[in-house]
């Protein structure tokens, strides 16, 4: 299975359950993994072979500034859904790292896999 990665996507949005939260936007870390066949558009050299990953970065980022959940593992769910939905991939993981949000942790987050992952 060959697989893009795009990390540290990094977007303010409302996220969160306490009422400071639902008013003061915080910025969440987002890594993705996305499986796609590379091979030929690895052959060819050309982008419409393959996923474009700017697309996705850049369409994951207006979809998470224009958010408000109170969960992160919404958050993931609805981009790993815009993943495999608009941009027909056969699997994804969604990691959405929420830094400081437990007193004494640098960071936290949640991890979800959809799709059926290719062999």
């Amino acid at each position: 299975m060959d697989k893009i990665f795009i990390n540290d996507l990094r977007v303010e949005t409302i996220v969160g359950v306490w009422a400071w939260e639902r008013v003061v936007p915080q910025t969440v870390h987002i890594d993705l993994e996305l499986a796609a066949d590379l091979g030929a558009a690895a052959a060819e050299d050309e982008l419409s072979l393959t996923v474009d990953y700017h697309a996705v970065a850049s369409r994951v980022m207006e979809f998470v500034a224009g958010s408000q959940f109170q969960l992160i593992e919404t958050l993931a769910e609805r981009i790993a859904g815009i993943l495999t939905g608009e941009f027909g991939l056969p699997w994804v993981r969604v990691t959405v790292h929420k830094a400081w949000a437990v007193t004494g942790y640098r960071d936290v987050g949640v991890a979800v896999e959809r799709g059926q992952r290719p062999e």
